[in-house]
């Protein structure tokens, strides 16, 4: 079976690099008319450009996803332009802080579940809202991660904001899988993108990580990418509430 969706229009939220823009393009090659947000207008423009160089049809919209108000802006700007929305992809995620749980402030932690899950939250509101409204089935992709399901030593507001993702999308795929809206996770490990730059350029860390991986090596954003197509897909159509963990085995191996 070739996977495809042909005729879907999707937006990925932090869609300007890494695991984003892999997802991105690998929707675009399926065939999908794609949306990308982020922050940054220059990386926004980067990425759209090697989008398009490809004849994929793609617009890019800043936004700052964590911001009230910011998901229902951005889910109208994306139906104004492309007349739809038929898959969502929350990607977009920071991680002010990485050391002991007990010394991050408030700040940070507020900041990170800003971007992280309350942002999650509120796009998948618009976007369930929006297909419901036009009796539409749909597909959302929540990002999460190993630190969701795992302790997260050095990471820990992060993971607990994953933690909060799957959980979210386990409920959101009980609420609307009536609705034929489906919503399932990916929950990455290591992979090698700027984002996770503090854990890959620790050799101590990294030669760990390599080692007891099964598949002996770090992951690419391309691993994720054609996930998120089979996700996206009807080749996914009877998968909902699942998570997924991309990680060459590392969270089965013995310590």
């Amino acid at each position: 079976m070739q996977i495809r969706v042909d005729g879907k229009v999707a937006l990925v939220t932090g869609g300007s690099r890494g695991i984003g823009l892999a997802m991105a393009k690998a929707l675009a090659e399926g065939g999908a008319k794609v949306a990308i947000a982020s922050r940054k207008p220059e990386n926004l423009e980067a990425a759209k450009a090697e989008l398009a160089a490809t004849g994929a049809e793609v617009e890019s919209f800043v936004s700052n996803v964590g911001k009230e108000g910011a998901a229902a802006e951005l889910v109208k700007a994306v139906v104004d332009r492309f007349g739809k929305l038929d898959v969502l992809v929350n990607n977009a995620a920071t991680n002010p802080h990485f050391g002991p749980t007990v010394t991050a402030d408030e700040k940070v932690f507020d900041k990170t579940f800003e971007t992280n899950a309350r942002a999650y939250f509120s796009l998948a509101k618009e976007t369930a809202n929006h297909l419901v409204s036009r009796n539409a089935p749909g597909s959302m992709i929540f990002i999460s991660s190993t630190q969701g399901l795992l302790g997260s030593p050095l990471m820990g507001v992060y993971g607990m904001t994953k933690a909060a993702v799957i959980s979210l999308a386990k409920t959101l795929a009980v609420e609307l899988g009536p609705s034929g809206i489906r919503v399932n996770v990916i929950a990455p490990g290591l992979v090698a993108t700027r984002f996770a730059a503090a854990l890959i350029q620790n050799d101590e860390l990294n030669k760990r990580w390599i080692e007891r991986a099964p598949l002996r090596r770090i992951g690419s954003p391309e691993d994720i990418g054609g996930l998120a197509l089979f996700l996206a897909s009807d080749a996914s159509s009877y998968i909902t509430g699942q998570t997924i963990v991309v990680d060459g085995g590392f969270s089965i191996s013995p310590a």
